[in-house]
């Protein structure tokens, strides 16, 4: 099995360079699909390997705002070599209006690794003269 060494690279090397990997996708924002029906938005994030657990989601200034913390799991048969997935990551999605009810919002994880935070609109006085 070939070593970083025969590669004429050293472990410090690769470690500082994973360590630079990871801090420069910490400090760029998670992207997001913003999807709309009658009556939610559907928010969706990016989110491999994490729990629920270290999730968090709040709605903010007319927008959703996530922090996702992922950890390392630790292996008995590997040496980290190339430390470069980010631990910490955030993400804002604006919605397009306003009118929504955030304390009705629920977040998931789906078995694909995404999040979906889906955001209830509030029905307004049009909605009723509709019915």
């Amino acid at each position: 099995v070939a070593t970083p060494a025969d590669y004429g690279l050293s472990e410090e090397l690769l470690s500082r360079a994973g360590q630079v990997s990871s801090r420069v996708q910490e400090e760029r924002p998670l992207v997001a699909d913003v999807l709309e029906s009658d009556d939610a938005y559907l928010v969706v994030f990016d989110a491999a390997g994490i729990e629920m657990e270290d999730v968090q989601v709040r709605f903010e200034d007319g927008g959703v705002e996530v922090r996702l913390d992922r950890f390392r799991d630790a292996s008995e048969e590997f040496e980290m070599v190339f430390p470069g997935r980010g631990l910490t990551l955030e993400g804002r999605a604006e919605l397009p209006d306003g009118n929504v009810d955030p304390e009705a919002a629920e977040a998931t994880l789906t078995a694909a690794g995404t999040l979906h935070v889906e955001v209830p609109k509030l029905e307004t006085d049009r909605d009723e003269t509709e019915e």
